[in-house]
């Protein structure tokens, strides 16, 4: 078990590899520093963070090549000597040995064909030339595993593949033996190459964080406590146009706080009024923006209309050139440039002309739109649509009434400022004061038109309502002579159907006591010699458990022409039976 600590994991900022690596596993694309892809043919595909797993060298599929070699070893291997034993390079007109794919992070390779007599002091003489050996594995079959304290180490150990090894002088076959040495995948290095992995992740995302932060845009200043001196400020903020912006932010921040009272409405009242007048400020604004725009638009329509001339002028050259007289004079290659340059300058003129024209078009809709006066409105007789309308009208009302007080409040301070300040703005102010004075008296005819449509409504309104009730009055005397009518019909049937009630007398009142009379009959048909009422009802209750013996006894009682009860026995043995007599009583009746 290795521990962290213990293992070297500084890994250089300057490795593009591992950076993408890390990066990758990640899910990011692989950037530098500097916001720079690292390695442009980087697949994220391959990620780990992705669910695809890393390559793995034990995988099946996976095709063997030839390990690199070294940039410090020669690229013509030769004999190597050591304290106890000899190495022999391999035939060079053979093919390099060759390897499984390198698992990510390989600090272990797996050394095969040692001599039977080899020993680990021999191991590690031959191979610590390659760099620090941390543990060597070996085996009791001619092979062992040798884990290096660094990746690049394993590069030198692959070179000495297919070296021929000899122990000494001897030529015992237990003391010789072909080198193979190949990449080995071991726990050890897979988890210590995830650790660097997940340190260059979390550098990763600290250096992301950090740019963030750097790009993210600074939180707005906090707004101040409102207090007399700031409301004052800020006044004074919403009467200028550079700051007006930051002013109307900060009243808004103190109107949805809270801190409109009894003490501070008027200073409120009166910032809000600065706000409306600011309106009037931006609607002049515009309009001068307006006039600018279509100063532009005549300009570029008149110097359109000049390039169009001069076009005209161009194309009439053209065509001259192009007659008989001139044509023949020139050469081919003349005519020729004469006919394009012809074809552009008319193509040019045409897309000139479509633009003027579409300008001209655009100006003549704009004209018709305004000459086209709005269609009369149709009469609308439905209660909800004139309770909408009044609605309307009434709020029209108030913002009127709202506005002529903000007049009203604007020429109070206009007169107070008109004392303060000097001859020369009395003629300019009193010139204010005429405006306010024609623009309040058109408010107020405004005003008075809007009450008279009101009160026009209202009597509409209740016009409606009378017919309503009208209405009402005559569905009420309809339903009446409805229930009239319906009554004169019951009396009409009562007196069709005197049978029914002659029917209603007879003793059998109901269908269900016919078929009770039926059954009994058949029973007692049965019995010649009769039955108890006690037997009669318990073969009843066997049909129906609802059946009670006092309502059959009434029933059969009712009936004496079809059934008779007599009395049989004497003393204790004395029984009342009840037989069957309706033939008889057919005859008598």
């Amino acid at each position: 078990n290795l521990s962290l600590d213990s293992i070297p994991m500084g890994l250089p900022m300057s490795d593009p590899t591992a950076w993408a690596t890390a990066m990758n596993n990640l899910g990011m694309a692989p950037m530098g520093m500097t916001g720079q892809p690292l390695l442009p043919d980087f697949d994220p595909a391959l990620g780990m963070m992705t669910g695809i797993p890393p390559i793995n060298p034990m995988m099946p599929g996976l095709g063997i090549v030839p390990p690199p070699i070294p940039p410090d070893m020669p690229a013509v291997k030769e004999i190597i000597h050591c304290k106890s034993c000899t190495l022999f390079p391999p035939n060079p007109h053979l093919p390099p040995p060759a390897t499984r794919e390198r698992p990510p992070g390989c600090k272990t390779v797996f050394v095969g064909g040692l001599p039977e007599n080899g020993t680990e002091q021999i191991i590690m003489e031959v191979f610590e030339q390659c760099g620090e050996v941390i543990a060597i594995r070996k085996s009791k079959k001619n092979f062992c595993h040798i884990r290096f304290a660094e990746e690049f180490m394993v590069d030198k150990a692959l070179y000495l593949s297919g070296y021929r090894i000899r122990l000494g002088s001897s030529t015992d076959k237990k003391d010789t033996g072909r080198l193979h040495v190949d990449f080995a995948q071991a726990r050890d290095d897979l988890y210590e190459w995830e650790c660097k992995q997940r340190m260059l992740a979390r550098e990763e995302r600290h250096r992301r964080r950090l740019e963030e932060e750097r790009f993210r845009p600074p939180s707005p200043p906090p707004v101040v406590h409102y207090s007399d001196h700031e409301c004052s400020v800020v006044a004074e903020k919403l009467k200028d146009d550079a700051k007006f912006l930051e002013a109307i932010q900060t009243l808004l921040t103190w109107i949805e706080r809270g801190e409109v009272n009894r003490r501070t409405a008027n200073n409120f009242y009166s910032m809000i009024q600065s706000a409306n007048s600011h309106v009037r400020r931006l609607v002049n604004e515009k309009a001068a923006h307006e006039k600018e725009m279509e100063e532009a638009k005549e300009k570029f329509k008149l110097a359109l209309s000049g390039i169009l001339v001069q076009f005209e002028q161009i194309v009439a050259v053209y065509h001259s050139a192009s007659k008989q007289k001139a044509w023949d004079h020139f050469t081919k290659a003349q005519r020729k440039n004469i006919s394009v340059w012809c074809k552009q300058a008319e193509e040019i003129r045409n897309i000139h002309n479509d633009e003027l024209m579409g300008i001209r078009r655009e100006e003549e809709m704009e004209m018709s739109d305004e000459e086209i006066e709005d269609p009369p409105e149709m009469q609308e007789t439905e209660e909800s649509v004139l309770v909408s309308q009044v609605e309307a009208l009434k709020e029209e009302n108030d913002s009127l009434r709202w506005q002529l007080d903000a007049y009203r409040n604007e020429v109070e301070l206009l007169k107070q400022e008109q004392g303060k300040a000097s001859r020369d703005e009395d003629t300019t102010k009193e010139q204010q004061m005429k405006l306010l004075q024609q623009a309040l008296q058109g408010m107020q005819k405004h005003l008075l038109k809007v009450q008279d449509e009101y009160k026009k409504r209202e009597a509409e309104l209740e016009k409606v309502k009378e017919d309503k009730l009208k209405l009402e009055t005559l569905l009420e005397t309809l339903k009446e002579q409805e229930s009239s009518s319906s009554r004169v019909c019951a009396c009409s049937q009562e007196k069709e159907c005197p049978v029914e009630k002659t029917l209603s007398n007879s003793p059998v009142k109901s269908e269900r006591e016919v078929l009770l009379v039926g059954i009994i009959s058949t029973f007692l048909h049965v019995h010649p010699f009769g039955a108890s009422i006690e037997y009669i009802c318990s073969y009843l209750q066997r049909l129906d458990s609802k059946i009670c013996t006092a309502e059959v006894e009434v029933l059969m009682t009712r009936l004496q022409n079809t059934f008779r009860q007599e009395l049989s026995g004497v003393g204790a043995s004395l029984e009342k039976r009840w037989k069957f007599c309706g033939f008889d009583g057919l005859k008598m009746t």
